[in-house]
């Protein structure tokens, strides 16, 4: 058995999580047989808000196969170094990559594109929705523009905390010019579609900003941020280029490690303090495994002038980076999390940065789920 202390901070006990990943995934399906906590409302306790009762930031490890092409969740909070094994049961599908069950997710929405072309967004894999009734929302069929295409999407990023508000507006960014936006709620909804002129942004993510109202897209190489409103910037979107100060300073070694590596840009906003951050995560495929290793990150906090200051404090906060859209909470929050640091998931690595210092701690194990779910208020169950 493995011992854990559970007072530690988070990223000191990611080594030995990882240990239990790596053993996870050479479990028998049928034998989920890993420390663990069953009861499903454990859980609520140990990993909440003070202002308001929440469920603890997580992602979904996999679930336990139970009959039927169904399973059983097995969750890990941020807060703490254990798995929880839960009673809700989801399709299999949607946590099996070999599947690809899912093309993106969204505060604990994921979306799903099947062969009839149509986009569901669903809560199977949100740990506080209805364990017996999911939510399955089906989106209009979707509309490809000329010269794009709607097969590979890149994320999903949605204007509230669910479909369900009269007033969410859920964007879809495909791999290519195509951005396309939807209100679910509305007695008929219908796709609004946008062809994207620079070729910056045709591989970048999408996320949303409650601070300013728009849907904003940071450009290849971190050097421009496209900003849409669907009522007012279809066709004109306002662009705001970056300017970069106080860089860190590396070595030609490092330099060198840093152009070899596959980089991706990510907007995460802070809406405690209102806050953006671009974050530029640095990875490489590592020789001996072929998957993907995380070395470096890089955080810059984003003015109202576009300047780009490298920073290596972020106060209270902890941001979750991962093929969900990004977000960002107070550490102080939830007892357990670790400020001042970026916690990453993807399809085949799991860690957490420390800000401070730079250092990484993390480990290559593959997740069909790879989607970090922010707090969820349990009122709402």
């Amino acid at each position: 058995m493995f011992c854990i202390n559970t007072n530690l901070p988070f990223h000191k006990n990611i080594l030995v999580m990882s240990l239990l990943l790596s053993r996870l995934s050479r479990l028998c399906p049928g034998k989920p047989s890993l420390v663990g906590r069953s009861s499903y409302s454990l859980l609520f306790s140990n990993g909440f808000s003070s202002s308001l009762l929440q469920t603890a930031p997580g992602f979904v490890v996999r679930a336990n196969p139970c009959g039927e092409g169904l399973g059983k969740l097995l969750f890990q909070k941020n807060t703490e170094s254990w798995f929880t094994h839960l009673e809700k049961k989801v399709p299999l599908e949607l946590v099996d990559r070999d599947e690809l069950g899912t093309v993106g997710s969204c505060n604990g929405w994921v979306a799903t594109l099947k062969d009839d072309g149509i986009l569901r967004l669903q809560d199977d894999l949100n740990p506080a929705a209805s364990h017996t009734h999911p939510k399955h929302i089906p989106l209009p069929p979707l509309v490809t523009l000329p010269h794009c295409q709607t097969q590979i999407i890149t994320n999903v990023s949605m204007s509230s905390s669910s479909p369900e508000d009269e007033d969410c507006v859920v964007a879809v960014k495909f791999l290519g010019p195509q951005l396309s936006f939807c209100r679910p709620a509305q007695s008929k909804p219908e796709w609004t579609n946008v062809k994207i002129e620079d070729p910056y942004f045709f591989s970048s993510r999408v996320m949303f900003s409650k601070k300013d109202d728009m849907f904003r897209i940071p450009g290849s190489g971190g050097n421009l941020i496209g900003s849409w409103n669907p009522n007012k910037h279809k066709n004109n979107p306002k662009i705001q280029r970056l300017q970069y100060q106080n860089l860190p300073k590396l070595t030609k070694i490092k330099r060198e490690l840093l152009d070899l590596c596959w980089t991706s840009e990510h907007l995460v906003e802070s809406r405690t303090t209102g806050e953006t951050f671009l974050v530029k995560w640095f990875r490489k495929t590592s020789r001996r495994l072929a998957l993907m290793k995380t070395k470096a990150l890089m955080v810059f906090k984003i003015d109202e002038e576009g300047n780009a200051v490298y920073t290596q404090d972020i106060g209270d906060l902890v941001i979750y980076i991962s093929k969900s859209e990004p977000f960002c909470i107070p550490a102080s929050s939830f007892p357990g999390l670790d400020r001042n640091s970026v916690q990453i998931v993807d399809v085949d690595e799991y860690g957490a940065i420390r800000l401070h210092d730079s250092s990484i701690f993390s480990h290559n194990i593959r997740f069909g789920a790879p989607y970090f779910i922010p707090p969820q208020n349990i009122d709402q169950v």
